[in-house]
């Protein structure tokens, strides 16, 4: 499959710590440069019954920041309801997450827009079923890596860990993004300094505590991203 320069692989040091946010922003500034852009999030666990409708505020988000409309079954092949570690969902509501499907709507979006935004399901290395994990699936799509790191005590170790698991996947670290997740957290500047000092690829932007309406929060994002340091 041949890569493309705009379509890039979201993951985070942990859960919570601000992939989604990340990943929305990254498609509103794909579209400021006048790219058609479509964001993916293969997997969602935590979804409600709406109007007959299964929605999940992730991967709704995800939508609203795309500006290419696509099915929903592409955008979020698996989407599950109860909100709990993959794995554990999908043997609760027997879904059989299958790697070629997700590579299979990934390749129709693709065709579909100028670039992806693909957004992983909890850290990198979250178990998917018995065999395979979230780090098989960034593997199996072969896409350049962005980080979110959540800033918040521990958070050096646990984006330095994660770098390390990228490279040991043979996939390219394509860019970081320091998102604030603890406000009390005592000397953020000087543990994005140790990171920027530690990892071998650019920081795209530190995106603050946003204090807009949630619908605004991921285009409010995307002024704090520099996305010109993508290769």
């Amino acid at each position: 499959m041949q890569k493309r320069q705009h379509d890039f692989f979201v993951t985070g040091t942990d859960t919570e710590i601000g992939k989604t946010l990340v990943s929305a922003a990254m498609l509103h500034a794909m579209q400021a440069q006048g790219l058609q852009a479509v964001g993916m999030k293969p997997i969602a666990a935590g979804a409600e019954m709406r109007d007959g409708i299964l929605h999940n505020e992730d991967v709704d988000i995800l939508i609203a920041a795309s500006s290419v409309k696509a099915e929903l079954a592409l955008v979020c092949p698996y989407l599950m309801q109860t909100p709990a570690a993959p794995h554990i969902v999908a043997e609760l509501e027997q879904v059989e997450i299958a790697l070629p499907h997700i590579i299979d709507s990934y390749q129709q979006l693709r065709a579909l827009a100028d670039g992806v935004v693909v957004e992983g399901v909890g850290g990198f290395c979250v178990p998917l079923n018995a065999q395979v994990t979230t780090a098989d699936m960034a593997q199996a799509l072969d896409l350049p890596v962005i980080l979110v790191v959540g800033m918040r005590l521990g958070c050096i170790n646990h984006a330095l860990l994660t770098v390390e698991a990228i490279a040991a996947r043979g996939l390219r670290l394509a860019g970081w993004v320091a998102n604030t997740v603890d406000t009390s957290m005592l000397y953020p500047q000087e543990n994005i300094a140790a990171l920027r000092e530690r990892i071998a690829a650019p920081m795209l932007g530190h995106i603050p505590r946003l204090n807009v309406p949630d619908h605004e929060k991921a285009k409010a994002a995307a002024s704090y991203l520099d996305l010109s340091q993508l290769k």
